[in-house]
């Protein structure tokens, strides 16, 4: 119920921050733009709770929880988050309070998972005498829609570690450069070579090149500049990417200002754990094709009834 209840009201401020620019152009004809801050403290107020209780909620038997079943479910998970947590402390990133408890959240809800698998899996190899690997997959195809569930679950709190990470512990510099300087952003250095300008099919293109490498390393080169559409009359921002798969983490450049004498002003971003919010897509879609996959046991079971009834069974 609780849930239900923080996820209806964390999409209706969401909501609510869509709908209110256009309310507030119709009525006073002025838009007003919620800002990042407005997303940013009602996810802290209900999303972090909704984490939480993505771990316990699953896990609790309707109205026969009992003080020493509490104790014994929640043991491990609650030992491993505390552990989570006073690792990222000392390991310099509990710097964010909402972060560290997203992260610490995030932990409880993964071992949670991972104990109840193990849980399933280890009665079912007991039970049928087979390998682990069979008692696992048994497991699963016995109760899709739990399991499924689960799977589903652990994208979510993958969607929030990533979310967490590219937001709490971002890093961001800026400077203004001209063909040759150089600028630093954590490990990264970023050395601007040149500006370059040519026509496109539909637009003038405008580019900074950059030579990008960490602690001494050579990692090619990054573009980034606009576009200025002259038919449309505007300018649009091309952003220049590079994605550390190994390093789960983006860097994102950002030519703001562009003088006519080669200066541009450089806003850039090192966003860790950016790779997690599509890793957190496909798991999603993979929980949700387990909990969707049709049961054999129940159709079965369908058709069995059918005929019981006399109703003649449809294939």
């Amino acid at each position: 119920l609780y849930n239900n209840l923080l996820l209806l009201a964390l999409c209706l401020t969401i909501l609510w921050g869509v709908v209110y620019p256009l309310l507030s152009e119709a009525v006073r004809g002025e838009s007003v733009v919620l800002g990042r801050s407005y997303y940013d403290f009602f996810l802290r107020i209900f999303g972090l709770p909704l984490l939480l209780l993505m771990g316990i909620g699953p896990l609790i038997a309707w109205r026969r929880a009992s003080a020493r079943s509490l104790v014994t479910t929640f043991r491990w998970p609650t030992v491993a988050a505390l552990v989570a947590g006073v690792s990222l402390i000392f390991l310099g990133s509990g710097s964010s309070i909402p972060g560290l408890l997203a992260y610490t959240f995030a932990t409880f809800v993964i071992a949670t998972i991972a104990i109840e698998f193990a849980r399933g899996t280890r009665a079912r190899k007991a039970l049928a005498d087979t390998s682990w690997s069979g008692a696992f997959s048994s497991l699963i195809a016995r109760n899709r829609r739990r399991y499924g569930g689960y799977v589903v679950h652990a994208a979510i709190v993958l969607l929030a570690i990533g979310v967490a990470g590219s937001s709490a512990f971002d890093s961001v510099a800026e400077a203004k450069l001209k063909p040759g300087q150089s600028m630093r952003i954590g490990d990264y250095a970023l050395g601007y070579r040149k500006l370059t300008q040519q026509q496109g099919p539909n637009a003038m293109e405008v580019r900074a090149r950059l030579d990008v490498s960490r602690n001494g390393r050579d990692l090619g080169t990054l573009q980034a500049g606009k576009n200025a559409y002259a038919v449309e009359q505007q300018v649009s921002n091309e952003v220049g990417i590079r994605t550390d798969w190994l390093r789960m983490e983006d860097l994102f450049v950002i030519a703001d200002q562009i003088d006519p004498n080669g200066t541009v002003y450089f806003r850039v971003f090192v966003k860790p754990l950016v790779n997690l919010i599509w890793l957190a897509g496909f798991v999603f879609v993979f929980g949700s094709v387990i909990t969707l996959w049709p049961d054999a046991r129940e159709q079965r079971r369908l058709v069995a009834r059918s005929y019981d009834v006399g109703i003649p069974a449809t294939s």
